[in-house]
């Protein structure tokens, strides 16, 4: 019975990044962060392409995932380095939006 309420909340989604569409399926709950992520790693992008006009797409892409893996490294290190009672909602927010950004790569990638 769970396993056919998981699927009801299931929705299709398909985003563009670096102008590819990429479909998804996620939980309905999530799509707003996704989308934010999306954007936030195109306006990523577009950043990297005007900074360094001589890369491609596919360099700027890279960069952007090098910047957010790092991002993630570093919210990992901090959460275990930090005793549970000072670790905030804000920063476990944070860190929730860096580990459904590194899901999204991954998928992404897999492709």
């Amino acid at each position: 019975m769970k396993q056919m309420d998981d699927q009801k909340d299931m929705v299709s989604i398909t985003v563009l990044i670096a102008g590819r569409p990429y479909p998804l399926r996620i939980k309905s709950t999530e799509e707003p962060s996704i989308r934010k992520i999306v954007k936030e790693i195109n306006n990523q992008i577009n950043s990297f392409q005007l900074k360094y006009t001589t890369k491609d797409k596919q360099d700027c892409l890279s960069m952007v995932a090098l910047t957010y893996a790092v991002d993630l490294a570093k919210a990992k290190s901090k959460k275990e380095e930090m005793p549970p009672s000072l670790f905030s909602a804000d920063s476990s927010a944070i860190f929730d939006q860096l580990s459904a950004l590194d899901s999204l790569l991954d998928n992404a990638l897999d492709k």
